[in-house]
């Protein structure tokens, strides 16, 4: 999940979220040599401060009160209680944001940080290689801003998805109004869908309320680290009725299908149909970019385009899903109340690019109601 990092500034200051520079930081790794390596990352840079560094998951959960760390790096693959389990003790009985590390192209390791992240976990990092590996500086750089930009996001006490009861949401009307309405709005032909920090438990919740014989494709950017895309894909794909596959250049979307923006990728809609995967510059930093996915969609269709903005930092898609409105497509940006971080959606709803602000767990049957009203009860 990319974002741009504050400056670094000096090694002392305040930040936004009134956190005190430097950040104090947790390892959880088992093994020796890749714990030494995040000791050296995280001393390397001025922003971070490690206070302390485990073995164990167990140890861990034994430290956190006495060292109160702004975030945890955690592994996954730990001896004992994994990574997962870790996730959902720390956030049940010490919330606090975690970073999870893990191998981009081990299958086991995939599918738990991908339900850590379900479990509260906020951002999975490539685990770093060796200080000879040209790859080095650049993960090396990735997991210090994942670090320093998650531990300002607020975290609340919770249960992980699937565990036990969903966190209950106010009592809020179904819809908030935004802007002045326009026309009623019409079936979908196309959904686009954008999420950042924290997803992807939030895509996944609104796309697993939705039916297998869904009417209409879905498009999906999710900021994550490119190794990820793969797996998160094949992981959501475990997890919804609908089907899920990384989109491809020159496909034609079917419904009832979800197709997820690749790695370091922009995903697009070409007017004639097609998808179109895109190598071109990042747009506000961000590739693959929520806002050329909403403007692609409001060029090829209209008014029966509906885009949806969920959870992410910084204001990627805003001004697409505004593009959107405006073309006479119907959008939903994720309410206040239920955002991990209200960045995204708040700065769309400041650009009158929201035709409701929905909480996550009224997104989906909005969404039924306007692309299948004849399933209504």
């Amino acid at each position: 999940m990319n974002g741009a990092a504050p400056s670094p500034g000096s090694s002392r200051g305040q930040l936004p979220s009134g956190r005190t520079l430097p950040v104090r930081v947790m390892v959880v790794e088992d093994s020796l040599v890749v714990r030494r390596l995040l000791t050296h990352i995280i001393a390397s840079d001025p922003r971070l401060l490690l206070v302390g560094a485990v073995e164990s998951a167990e140890e861990a959960l034994r430290s956190l009160p006495r060292l109160r760390p702004d975030v945890v790096s955690m592994d996954i693959r730990l001896p004992g209680m994994d990574g997962l389990e870790a996730t959902r003790r720390i956030m049940e009985e010490n919330p606090t944001p975690i970073v999870v590390i893990a191998d981009a192209v081990e299958d086991a390791s995939l599918r738990i940080s991908m339900n850590a992240l379900r479990a509260g976990a906020l951002s999975v990092v490539e685990k770093p290689v060796g200080l000879s590996s040209r790859h080095y500086e650049a993960i090396a750089e990735e997991i210090c801003t994942q670090l320093f930009i998650m531990s300002q996001v607020p975290v609340i006490r919770r249960r992980a998805i699937g565990r036990a009861a969903e966190p209950p949401f106010p009592v809020l009307p179904e819809a908030l109004p935004m802007a002045p309405p326009g026309a009623a709005p019409v079936r979908p032909s196309v959904v686009a869908m954008a999420a950042s920090t924290g997803g992807p438990p939030a895509p996944a919740r609104v796309i697993g309320a939705l039916p297998a014989g869904f009417p209409a494709p879905l498009l999906l950017v999710q900021h994550m680290g490119a190794p990820f895309m793969e797996g998160f894909a094949a992981w959501l794909d475990g997890l919804v009725p609908l089907k899920v596959e990384i989109g491809r250049d020159g496909v034609t979307p079917l419904p009832g299908h979800v197709y997820v923006a690749p790695g370091d990728r922009h995903l697009l809609l070409s007017r004639a149909g097609p998808l179109q995967v895109s190598a071109g510059p990042p747009v506000g930093g961000q590739r693959p970019s929520a806002n050329l996915l909403f403007r692609s969609v409001a060029e090829a269709a209209g008014t029966r385009g509906l885009g949806i903005l969920l959870t992410g930092m910084g204001e990627d898609g805003a001004r697409g899903l505004t593009e959107l409105r405006r073309q006479g497509g119907f959008t939903i940006t994720e309410h206040e109340s239920s955002a991990v971080v209200y960045g995204m959606p708040a700065a769309a709803v400041r650009l009158g690019g929201s035709s409701a602000s929905l909480p996550l767990h009224l997104i989906a049957p909005r969404l039924l109601r306007l692309a299948m009203p004849e399933a209504r009860a």
